[in-house]
């Protein structure tokens, strides 16, 4: 994780969140990695609910705006909230890629990509490790 967004964000310890968050979701969400594809819990999720970010539990975003877009990743068109999310240009494998970010936590996500399906035209592509699962319940 970046200092810079460690110092702008309210976020528990490391120590804290070792202790919190398995090894893969401390691993995405603060080292800014990536689960494989078609490995993560959520990919294949078909169940009504929303879904919240694994650290600070603020919710993202909401199975009726989840789609397959056949990645292996959970697949979003829009996030819960305009204010859920901050993105940030990510140049670490050597392209441009637009970065997801928690807005509350600043712990990343994933990336958004401008290939979605209408109404927005966008896909956010989120790690399964970086989200709870909250159910509609019934």
């Amino acid at each position: 994780m970046s200092d810079d967004r460690q110092s702008s964000k309210r976020t528990p310890s490391e120590q804290e969140l070792r202790r919190k968050l398995t090894a893969e979701q401390y691993h995405v969400t603060q080292e800014g990695g990536t689960e494989r594809p078609f490995t993560g819990q959520y990919y294949d999720s078909h169940e009504s609910g929303e879904y919240a970010c694994v650290v600070c539990g603020q919710q993202l975003f909401k199975s009726d705006e989840k789609y397959d877009s056949g990645t292996g990743w959970p697949s979003f068109w829009s996030p819960a909230a305009e204010d859920a999310l901050e993105t940030r240009e990510d140049t670490s494998l050597g392209r441009s890629r637009t970065e997801v970010l928690c807005a509350r936590c600043g712990s990343h996500l994933g990336h958004v990509f401008p290939d979605g399906p209408q109404p927005t035209g966008l896909r956010y592509c989120i790690n399964s490790a970086a989200l709870d699962f909250r159910s509609r319940g019934g």
